[in-house]
């Protein structure tokens, strides 16, 4: 299929004419191209199309491992080291090379599912509206195993609010939402968050009378998610994920004091650095400061 030529124009044919008569795809005829030797000069040095870049493959490939090597987060995808590049090169080049190379962060496979009752986005227009809470267990050498539980807004997700503590009833997951209320609606007192929800699972901690009753009291609507459909938390969910992959899984906690310190700078560090596409690659902080300059423009 390379190097054929129109007996009628002299010119090569358009390489999309060419691969719907054989009914293969583009990539596989750039792929092909790419080995070719004699046949078709034009055709036998395919590699990157389009105009060439400052930077070659090679070179591109060292500014992404450096990237990579200093980022403060661990396994972060292309997307995100494509924003941290900060160099006028394409996400799908970037994509390529990581592929290519190994950089890439290991996934989980995706297994298809039916429908979900959770049908729609769980993600605020403005922070304070909406925060979602969850808590997992870890374990410690000289305590262990101790629970974690934390709250997150829904539209910057930054951490509200966590709590570190050897017993996991509902007083401990009421504190992550104590904290959040006191930092961003004042001290304690009836109705102070009225307005904002909290989303939440079945968990016995949330469903119990006492933090229902304590939600209530601060004006906070209770927003219980599906049963067995996590995604309707998945802003608290996500998360747990990311505090088990970039801090609870590296560290071997000697008790409740180490974990605390180790967890308390790691999400300060999550709060100012932590980057999201979803809110154009800034972080949690950054994205709720811009939010509260809007309001007071």
């Amino acid at each position: 299929m390379i190097g054929v030529v129109s007996p009628a124009t002299g010119r090569l044919y358009p390489v999309k004419m060419r691969c719907e008569a054989f009914g293969v795809p583009r990539s596989s005829f750039y792929a092909s191209a790419g080995t070719a030797t004699s046949e078709g000069a034009e055709e036998a040095q395919v590699g990157k199309r389009g105009p060439k870049t400052a930077l070659s493959d090679a070179e591109l490939v060292d500014k992404i491992r450096e990237t990579i090597n200093q980022s403060p987060f661990h396994g972060e995808g292309y997307r995100k080291v494509h924003a941290r590049l900060g160099l006028r090169v394409g996400k799908d080049r970037v994509l390529r090379l990581m592929r290519e190379n190994g950089l890439l962060a290991p996934v989980r496979r995706v297994h298809p599912h039916g429908l979900k009752a959770h049908d729609g986005t769980i993600i605020t227009a403005a922070p304070d509206l909406m925060w979602g809470t969850d808590a997992t267990r870890f374990d410690t050498a000289e305590d262990g195993m101790v629970w974690f539980f934390g709250a997150l807004d829904h539209c910057v997700a930054d951490v509200v609010g966590w709590h570190v503590a050897k017993v996991g009833n509902r007083f401990a997951a009421l504190e992550p939402v104590r904290q959040g209320v006191h930092r961003w609606f004042g001290p304690a007192g009836k109705d102070v968050a009225r307005g904002l929800k909290l989303r939440h699972d079945h968990g016995t901690q949330y469903m119990s009378r006492d933090f229902q009753a304590e939600l209530a009291y601060l004006g906070i609507a209770s927003s219980p998610a599906f049963v067995r459909e996590p995604e309707g938390n998945g802003v608290a969910e996500r998360f747990m994920r990311t505090l088990k992959e970039q801090c609870l899984y590296l560290h071997r906690f000697r008790n409740l004091e180490e974990a605390r310190a180790v967890i308390s700078k790691f999400i300060q560090h999550y709060n100012d650095h932590w980057i999201l596409q979803r809110l154009e690659h800034r972080s949690p902080l950054q994205a709720r400061r811009e939010h509260l300059q809007r309001k007071a423009a």
